[in-house]
């Protein structure tokens, strides 16, 4: 550190200048810490590594759940599966073929038709894996169809 004292009318004035004992700069040094980013998933990839797994997990606790089938094609992550009986079936649509994209969700229960188009992950600012499997899950456990508290 070094400092200077520099006399003037009737005050003193007092600076000091740190000197940095490496030649690195700030820019440089949080490059260094950075860590490059692992490259993003195609959405295939996600939906079968990181969306079906855990969300198959989920239906198959599900005591009264059988015949469940899941998988993703054509932007279009489609689950069955059979209540007490009865079939019940699902579709979350990525147009776009990207998360970030326009999404829609929508049910078909009892056999019939599929339910109206409905907007999904609206409202996630950055929409992982994670939050697939939690607004499908919700989806389903609003409609009765699994229970809305784990036991």
């Amino acid at each position: 550190m070094m400092s200077k004292m520099i006399p003037s009318r009737g005050c003193v004035t007092c600076s000091a200048v740190q000197e940095s004992s490496s030649p690195t700069t700030t820019a440089e040094n949080k490059e260094e810490g950075k860590r490059p980013k692992p490259a993003a998933k195609s959405l295939p990839e996600l939906m079968w590594e990181d969306v079906i797994p855990p969300l198959k997990t989920i239906l198959e606790s599900q005591h009264h759940l059988s015949q469940i089938q899941l998988s993703f094609q054509d932007n279009k992550l489609e689950g069955s599966f059979l209540k007490k009986g009865w079939p019940y079936s699902f579709w979350a649509f990525f147009p776009n073929g990207e998360l970030t994209g326009p999404k829609g969700f929508s049910l078909c229960s009892y056999g019939r038709g599929a339910s109206t188009v409905e907007p999904f992950l609206v409202d996630e600012k950055k929409i992982t894996a994670k939050h697939v499997v939690f607004w499908v899950e919700k989806r389903l456990a609003a409609q009765g169809i699994i229970p809305v508290w784990k036991e």
